[in-house]
């Protein structure tokens, strides 16, 4: 079935785009799944057909099924509210979850990129890129705000995305300001759309290259004030220390 399903979207898109008119289709199918991800997050967020779209619905739902989904319930808080966990945030039964996007808050166009912002909207589908671009229209998101999306293919049921400050020399106490204001901005939406439940990745330490420690910190630190401010709002907030280090670091805090 999801064979089946990947050859015709490979199809449509090869055909759609002249740029893949002459692109060998290799044999093996998880060579054609890497390639149909390739081909996806390099499209532009253009009109396609309800068809195509409800195809890739139902090959990221058949995908979904094999993936090991953990729901928020069963993540044990450590300090009221507060949890740390480790794993996959695409995989993650909770009312919202965090993408750290670019400026642009389009998702990143790199071809199978192992950034998270890749990864969610791999794993969301394309319905999320038209839906941020519908937000966007062309404008760019300024650093420390965020926005907030369905979550469509995905296990959670929004998105919220925010731009983080990339940190080029040494980090200042604007960075500082920027980094909190991130998690300040998704829990503004988050207190606003009643959602109880929300997962926060390690915003800016990536390819934005935050100090993972600091940025540690700053997480911490923002939202428990965040929390202390607004009682009763969150059941269960998620720190994803996705990395050993960043574990260490989030431990340490708690």
């Amino acid at each position: 079935m999801k064979e089946k399903i990947v050859d015709q979207l490979l199809r449509y898109f090869i055909k759609e785009d002249e740029r893949f008119e002459n692109l060998e289709i290799p044999s093996n199918d998880s060579e054609k799944r890497n390639l149909l991800r390739g081909i996806i997050n390099l499209r532009a967020p253009y009109p396609i057909p309800e068809e195509i779209l409800v195809l890739e619905d139902q090959l990221l739902q058949l995908e979904l099924k094999e993936k090991e989904v953990m729901d928020v319930s069963e993540i044990e808080t450590r300090d009221g509210v507060f949890a740390i966990w480790q794993g996959d945030i695409t995989a993650l039964k909770i009312d919202a979850i965090v993408n750290p996007g670019n400026s642009a808050l389009l998702g990143c166009f790199l071809p199978g990129h192992s950034c998270l912002d890749n990864q969610i909207h791999t794993r969301a589908g394309i319905r999320l890129r038209l839906a941020c671009n519908e937000i966007m229209q062309g404008r760019e998101e300024s650093i420390g705000k965020a926005e907030i999306t369905d979550a469509y293919n995905l296990p959670c049921d929004y998105v919220i995305h925010t731009v983080g400050p990339k940190i080029t020399g040494k980090v200042t106490n604007k960075d500082e300001e920027l980094l909190a204001k991130c998690y300040k901005s998704c829990l503004d939406i988050a207190k606003e759309k009643n959602i109880k439940t929300i997962a926060f990745p390690t915003i800016a330490t990536g390819v934005f290259c935050f100090p993972k420690e600091l940025a540690s910190k700053i997480a911490v630190s923002t939202v428990r004030e965040y929390v202390k401010e607004n009682p009763n709002t969150f059941d269960k907030i998620i720190f994803d220390a996705y990395e050993e280090e960043d574990w260490m670091y989030y431990d340490r805090l708690f």
